[in-house]
């Protein structure tokens, strides 16, 4: 068949570990022979990121601006056992939260579910969509650690000058500290993202934070939330028949645990990318979960939610065969792919991001996968365990047959 043709760039931004070298095999195997594949590339590999200081992290994301439509794979944030082994200057921050407090917006996550597995949580009939927050908390924190007793003092300087200081802590010795911060105008994004989702999905829409603990940050995502909600929203969801309701997280949790799922979790920056995991494990594996920052201006970015793999890296490395789950990775590009063809008015490319992930669950389904959904397998013919090279080729011979 004649190649499909891309008319604008996808942004295409690499990783590391594991991750990076499915990235290369996805392209080569189920990609490049069927689109002429026009991305503009950012290396956000780690050693890239130490060589630019982090600079081509920020230029992926404008370049996300610019374009529309990014793709990620999956990267390192650094710790104390990463600086060593790769020589770092400094920790650099995370990409995702650096990428996505210069888009804004919400992360939209929702599992991949297959015929054959079953939610761990057997109640769970429907999929449950996490909404995060993409914006400020922890991921734009500042931290100091002080060496010895001391007064830690929060203080806010307003554009006239006026200064204004509470006391966080008085240390009679070493510590830590972390600041956090988040907008109203990033929250209010936050909302209407929220808001328009469910209705565009016809779900229903939960929003949880720590209010009665977190008596002024918390309490004002929860304030602004319901404000935009009455004002803007109320007679639509009536009108569409859903429902949204806020709850403390706690509650949520136990919510979520006795539903039947279908409806969309709406959390805070950290919250979501902890329950989001939560979720994708219980519906099968982290690597079966779908992840879109969808931007207040209309720009889209896909990626997978999960890690590098980074267990599996040191396997290849030896020369071990590895059988790293591809789904949420493949799934990140045909996302972004559908997304460029919308925009673009090239319908082609949305069937083919149909095709291609409707034949990687036929290949699931027909029982051939990656070894962490064998282990969770229920139908009597037993599952076909395979190395990840061996599940892009059984993937690529169903989408030859549905194209």
């Amino acid at each position: 068949m004649e190649k499909i043709k891309m008319t604008t760039p996808l942004v295409e931004m690499d990783g590391d570990e594991m991750t990076r070298i499915l990235w290369a095999d996805i392209k080569k195997e189920l990609l490049e022979p069927f689109i002429e594949l026009k991305s503009e590339y950012y290396d956000l590999g780690l050693p890239e990121r130490e060589k630019t200081r982090d600079q081509v992290t920020i230029d992926s994301a404008n370049a996300t601006k610019k374009y529309g439509v990014a793709v990620k794979c999956a990267t390192i944030t650094p710790n104390a056992q990463r600086l060593e082994e790769y020589k770092l200057s400094q920790m650099w921050k995370s990409p995702n939260g650096t990428i996505r407090a210069i888009l804004d917006g919400t992360v939209f996550r929702a599992p991949i579910m297959v015929k054959g597995i079953s939610p761990v949580v057997k109640n769970w009939k429907k999929p449950i969509t996490i909404a995060r927050h993409a914006y400020g908390d922890v991921y734009k924190n500042s931290e100091y650690q002080p060496k010895g007793p001391g007064k830690a003092e929060l203080v806010f300087t307003s554009a006239d000058g006026e200064e204004k200081r509470q006391t966080i802590f008085d240390f009679d010795g070493p510590g830590v500290l972390q600041g956090q911060y988040n907008t109203d105008r990033s929250i209010s994004s936050f909302a209407h993202s929220c808001f328009q989702y469910a209705l565009d999905t016809h779900q229903d829409l939960w929003f949880a934070t720590k209010d009665t603990i977190s008596k002024q940050y918390d309490h004002r995502f929860k304030d602004i939330f319901q404000e935009i909600f009455d004002a803007e929203y109320k007679e639509r969801f009536e009108k569409a028949g859903i429902e949204y309701f806020y709850t403390l997280i706690d509650d949520a949790v136990a919510r979520v645990i006795r539903s039947e799922g279908g409806f969309i979790w709406a959390c805070k920056n950290y919250d979501g990318d902890v329950m989001s995991d939560m979720v994708s494990t219980a519906f099968g594996s982290l690597a079966m979960m779908t992840s879109v920052l969808v931007s207040p201006e209309g720009n889209y970015e896909y990626e997978a939610a999960h890690g590098t793999v980074t267990r599996h890296y040191y396997k290849y490395l030896k020369g071990e065969e590895t059988s790293t789950n591809p789904m949420a990775t493949i799934f990140a590009w045909t996302g972004a792919l559908r997304k460029r063809g919308e925009l673009d008015g090239i319908p082609a490319l949305g069937r083919f991001a149909d095709k291609l992930e409707a034949a990687s669950i036929a290949v699931i389904e027909g029982g051939t996968m990656t070894r962490d959904l064998a282990g969770l397998w229920e139908r009597k013919t037993p599952a076909k365990a395979v190395t990840s090279q061996e599940f892009l080729k059984a993937i690529r011979k169903e989408l030859e047959k549905r194209l």
